[in-house]
């Protein structure tokens, strides 16, 4: 039975990878495979997801006024849907995504960040955590070596951000993952914090 998948981590965690590899694992099998992005995320280009191991390939973009539901059902052209940065997509959106697996019995598998730099949920991570089959968190560790869950935006000089817009697309310059107790300390000591910008 086909279910909607929420697979979520901190920064770093390599969702995007797993995202690309799920992809492959199921062409393999000789699967049509529907990639998705928000138009949001344009890091690297208006229609390419890149992992930052180096594996990409092309994504058809998704902006906040379309409607997944009646796009796939327009086609009907895909065995699975893989959508990478999810968090980006409206909760009405995630709902489309589960009416696609209701309706047609195809798996959805939506990865990205559950919370935001101030440990705040994205509205669409909400609504996946909320109606999701399965949730399952992709597991990469603080420098501390405790496991991380927060994702911590860092300004220039080093230091954890604790206002601003929730949307600001970054990388290893501005974001690092850590645990909650590192980035509480972070904020608390007003201390520098190395970035991995390698």
């Amino acid at each position: 039975m086909a279910k909607l998948y929420f697979k979520y981590g901190a920064m770093g965690s390599s969702k995007t990878a797993q995202a690309l590899i799920t992809k492959y694992n199921y062409e393999e099998n000789d699967l049509r495979v529907w990639l998705l992005k928000p138009v949001t995320d344009q890091r690297d280009g208006l229609c390419t997801i890149r992992s930052r191991i180096g594996l990409e390939a092309e994504a058809e973009t998704i902006a906040p006024q379309q409607n997944v539901y009646e796009i796939f059902a327009s086609r009907r052209d895909a065995d699975v849907v893989i959508v990478d940065e999810c968090q980006f997509l409206t909760p009405e959106q995630i709902d489309q995504l589960r009416k696609i697996v209701d309706d047609f019995s195809i798996p959805v598998l939506c990865f990205g960040l559950r919370t935001d730099f101030l440990t705040k949920a994205f509205p669409g991570s909400a609504r996946l955590l909320e109606i999701a089959d399965n949730i399952e968190e992709i597991k990469t560790i603080c420098d501390c070596g405790a496991k991380a869950t927060v994702t911590a935006r860092i300004d220039g000089n080093g230091y954890v951000v604790t206002h601003g817009d929730q949307v600001f697309l970054g990388g290893n310059d501005a974001y690092i993952a850590m645990c909650h107790r590192c980035y509480i300390k972070s904020i608390e000591e007003h201390r520098v914090v190395k970035l991995h910008t390698h």
